[in-house]
């Protein structure tokens, strides 16, 4: 029951006193008199500087019900309260705001669920009142701490809980929209209220169920979700947080976001780390992309000493994030980007080495096979963040990045990569080549220059060609397949996948364009560095089939791309020279890759014949290869890449009909109108400084032999010549 005074004294007590009592009925379930009610919201209109006398009586009314447990007088009270927030709006306001704010602290700090639910309902309501003037002393760290506690209510009823929390995370989102918008507000975006804040909010976001992994932005949940699902109105009030924050603020608010997930271990296994940054990312202003990019970063360093699970769940992260930002300003953290990727692949490499090169005992093996296990999983993530990120790049940026990654590449014997290997070892090192020689491809797919110089300049092509990255086959395999993305700027290498005697070439519809004059250059001065490359990359020991199938796709494209009638001339001499190889067999290569040579061979000339098109030369290699067929089946593509091909015992003894003669070729050529002179000089590789760094035999050696053949001598005699020199020398 309220306090009743007799008359004498109810009429010397002040008339907002008198007012304020009479919208208390004597019976709290009546609830607020209305009519009364009406009369203390026209006096407070009428004069407005009775409005702190009136919040501050309401607010010694209410504290003492709170205090008593009258739940009907406080609900009053606030009713009360909540009315004449909105019916009033002028400046005198700002004190009765004061004695509000008081009143709803009351209630938030009582133990009762809820007056809890009421108070924050209450300040909600306040939240969307738009003030005249702003305020330039009033502060809301308490109700930053205060519903920031709330949202990690532990009730034990279930309801209960769930209730406390939807009021904690409904509160900070009131106290968001009052001051974020507020110059004079900024203190909100202060790390002590964002560490308190963020956190609060994942901290529901989590008790979603099903965490959304799509690419595209999550979508907006629906009223009734937010209202109802803490999860969903957590997310939603850190949209609303995330997309108000400006340059100046960025970090405070996504900081705490790492905070939380490395407290929580949510980096291993990631699925809300990737849901958190794709709403951030979404959320936030396109513009600031950049700086949750840089944040990552950072994280990611600090983090570099965490098992390797943890620090891929981190570049997982980073490639959501990129993911995202490509579509629009992504900043000037390219090259950041690209540096800490590529720091981190090499860390990775190096703990992988020297886990191998560790403990050597069972049990501590076991431990090794998983921890080099998990780096892989890192390295894979770094490779595939580094290929979505560069492949989004536009032309110019792309071909900056090829530079960046290719100055990394280790190259035995050189200090020109940027990159420090010196704890890695020779097995480090190599699998730092591969790793980097990976990112690359995938930087260069889909990248289309208009000239081929734009796309292999010298700085970039002399490394690429290096024999340093030519002592392991998956070294070889990789610096084809990158050469391959530069050089096919029409898109026929899928029409050439697979080494094959092709019947009709052109049923491939191949894309070609009239070789320019920047290409020729290029080939004049490049050309001899690539043939050397693909020659002394056919006669290597450790060659598979995807190594043949490679090298014939080179032998091809440049036939599309770059091939005028010299450049055909030079190529058909490389393909006469590989099948001499093979005869020879100087660096005494197995069977199965002498007849790899000349299956390579066969079937860049039938295919090379067709692209010119010149009939007797089409003649020729047909017959060679269809007396192949019928005789030495080994020596064609279909056949000895297949599973237990018979191989002969030595090629010295077979007819020369199974070999393409250089005389032949020269005289189809020639009738045709080609300057055939050059054909009668045996191919012959360039002698670099960098083969004496290099595991292989000197081609020194190969040299040797073949320019004892006179260039006036008989071409067709030139395969036989080559066989007796080998034979005298083995004699020797």
């Amino acid at each position: 029951m309220p306090t009743r005074v007799c008359c004498c004294c109810s009429a010397l007590r002040p008339r907002y006193k008198r007012l304020v009592d009479n919208i208390f009925p004597e019976d709290p379930k009546d609830g607020l008199v209305k009519a009364d009610m009406e009369k203390l919201t026209f006096y407070a209109v009428s004069a407005p500087e009775k409005l702190d006398r009136i919040g501050s009586y309401l607010a010694e009314r209410l504290s003492r019900d709170v205090v008593r447990h009258r739940s009907g007088y406080v609900l009053i009270a606030m009713e009360a309260l909540d009315q004449l927030l909105m019916a009033c709006h002028s400046q005198s306001i700002k004190p009765f705001v004061e004695s509000f704010l008081h009143m709803v602290a009351k209630l938030l700090e009582s133990g009762e669920p809820k007056l809890q639910v009421l108070g924050t309902n209450s300040f909600v309501k306040f939240a969307n009142i738009e003030e005249d003037t702003p305020s330039y002393h009033r502060r809301y760290d308490f109700f930053v701490s205060r519903f920031s506690a709330m949202c990690h209510s532990c009730d034990s009823d279930p309801e209960t809980r769930t209730e406390i929390r939807i009021a904690g995370i409904r509160g900070i989102q009131g106290v968001v929209r009052k001051t974020v918008n507020d110059e004079l507000q900024a203190t909100i975006w202060e790390p002590q209220h964002m560490d308190k804040i963020v956190p609060s909010l994942l901290f529901n976001m989590q008790k979603i169920e099903e965490v959304d992994s799509r690419i595209g932005p999550p979508p907006s949940p629906s009223a009734a979700d937010k209202e109802e699902n803490p999860a969903m109105l957590a997310e939603n009030c850190l949209r609303e947080l995330l997309g108000r924050a400006t340059f100046g603020n960025m970090n405070n608010a996504v900081r705490p976001v790492f905070a939380h997930l490395d407290h929580h271990r949510l980096w291993d296994p990631n699925e809300f780390a990737v849901h958190c940054f794709k709403v951030i990312m979404y959320s936030i202003q396109a513009q600031y992309s950049h700086h949750v990019i840089q944040e990552i970063l950072g994280h990611l360093d600090a983090r570099k000493k965490d098992s390797p699970r943890v620090r891929a769940g981190i570049i997982q992260v980073l490639l959501e994030a990129v993911a995202i930002a490509a579509k629009g300003s992504i900043g000037p953290t390219v090259l950041e980007v690209f540096n800490t990727l590529l720091k981190h692949l090499r860390l990775s490499v190096e703990f992988e080495a020297r886990d191998l090169q560790g403990e050597s005992i069972s049990s501590a093996n076991l431990n090794t096979s998983s921890k080099d296990s998990d780096e892989k999983i890192v390295q894979n993530a770094i490779i595939q963040t580094i290929g979505f990120f560069g492949s989004n790049l536009p032309d110019y940026q792309r071909s900056e990045i090829m530079m960046f990654i290719m100055g990394k590449v280790p190259v035995f014997g050189t200090s020109t990569h940027t990159l420090d290997i010196s704890q890695l070892g020779d097995l480090g090192t190599r699998r730092i080549q591969i790793m980097l020689l990976r990112s690359l491809l995938m930087v260069t797919s889909g990248y289309k220059a208009k000239t081929i110089v734009t796309a292999l300049p010298g700085s970039f092509l002399d490394p690429l060609l290096s024999p340093s990255l030519m002592e392991d086959y998956e070294l070889r395999q990789l610096v084809l397949e990158v050469m391959h993305n530069l050089m096919d700027r029409h898109d026929n290498r899928a029409k050439l996948r697979g080494i094959r005697i092709i019947p009709d070439v052109a049923d491939l519809k191949i894309k070609r364009e009239k070789i320019c004059r920047q290409d020729t250059s290029f080939m004049k001065k490049n050309g001899q560095q690539l043939y050397r490359h693909i020659y002394l990359g056919c006669k290597e020991e450790d060659n598979v089939q995807k190594n043949y199938e490679l090298l014939y796709t080179s032998l091809a494209l440049i036939t599309i791309e770059l091939a005028n009638e010299e450049v055909v001339i030079d190529l058909i001499r490389l393909a006469i020279a590989l099948q001499d190889s093979a005869i020879i067999n100087e660096d005494n290569l197995s069977m199965f890759h002498r007849c790899g040579i000349m299956a390579l061979v066969a079937a860049y000339l039938n295919f090379v014949s067709q692209m010119i098109a010149v009939p007797a030369f089409c003649q020729h290699v047909s017959k060679v290869i269809e007396i192949r067929t019928m005789e030495a089946p080994y020596f064609l593509p279909e056949h000895i890449f297949r599973d237990k091909c018979m191989l002969p015992k030595s090629l010295e003894k077979h007819d020369k009909n199974l070999y393409f003669l250089t005389n032949k070729i020269a005289e189809s050529l020639g009738g045709s109108g080609y300057s055939v002179e050059r054909l009668s000089v045996p191919y012959v590789p360039q002698v670099t400084d960098e083969d004496r760094l290099s595991r292989r035999k000197s081609i020194v050696d190969t040299v040797s032999i073949q320019v004892d053949i006179l260039p006036n001598s008989n071409p067709s005699d030139d395969v036989w010549r080559l066989c007796l020199l080998k034979l005298n020398h083995q004699l020797d």
